[in-house]
């Protein structure tokens, strides 16, 4: 599902990103074809969370994945060209995987439960909700000018408004808060600033915006090391 036609007649005006970038959201079973860009963005994350940040994540050959990776999560893919050079993971928070005694919903909930041992329970104030206008996004990585971080959000707004969705909970760097308030995204802390061997964190709520914003074209076009979101 290739949301681009989409955007803003701004963004193909936009001469600070290069037409060579493209995002995808990818969903199972529709977007089975594209799946391979999905495997991509698993081999990234391994690249950046185990090899070079070395979080004690879960991973398999050259793939890190979890529960959280199965058939009902949605994936937001960044390329240049055909490669995979970011991407992010989405969920609705009322979908559960597992069976038995414990099913897991999504990231933030279960380690606000006491799930998660590697994550503190006290990071929202409050136990997050499970519905389904409600969604989550995790494990971010852009790895290109900041403008492509921006199309990242503005898809993510674009499919969750298609969805029906009414607010994005995001799990990462405090930096992430700042960065959404200067692009006039109406963000707000869930919870204190926590933190863990692998670096400090925070919940942040995001209203999905009836109307797709044009990027911000005087923001300086400089390539990003990756910054993960959890």
């Amino acid at each position: 599902m290739l949301l681009e036609k989409h955007f803003p007649i701004e963004w193909k005006q936009n001469p600070g990103l290069s037409p060579e970038y493209s995002v995808k959201i990818v969903r199972i079973p529709d977007d089975i074809s594209s799946w391979h860009l999905v495997h991509d963005y698993l081999k990234l994350r391994k690249q950046v969370f185990v090899d070079r940040l070395e979080w004690p994540l879960f991973y398999a050959d050259d793939v890190e994945f979890e529960q959280y990776d199965s058939l009902d999560t949605t994936y937001v893919i960044c390329l240049e060209g055909d490669e995979v050079i970011g991407g992010a993971r989405l969920r609705r928070t009322d979908h559960y995987s597992g069976h038995g005694s414990l099913r897991y919903s999504y990231m933030i909930r279960d380690a606000c439960l006491g799930h998660l041992p590697g994550l503190p329970d006290d990071l929202c104030d409050e136990v997050p909700p499970s519905d389904s206008r409600t969604w989550e996004l995790t494990r971010m990585i852009v790895n290109g000018p900041k403008s492509l971080t921006e199309r990242v959000l503005e898809e993510v707004n674009l499919f969750l408004l298609s969805e029906g969705a009414t607010t994005c909970l995001f799990l990462g760097s405090p930096a992430f808060l700042r960065m959404a308030r200067r692009l006039s995204w109406p963000a707000q802390p869930l919870g204190p600033v926590c933190g863990n061997a692998d670096g400090r964190f925070q919940v942040i709520e995001v209203p999905v915006r009836p109307l797709a914003t044009p990027v911000h074209p005087h923001l300086a076009e400089t390539r990003l090391r990756p910054v993960p979101v959890s």
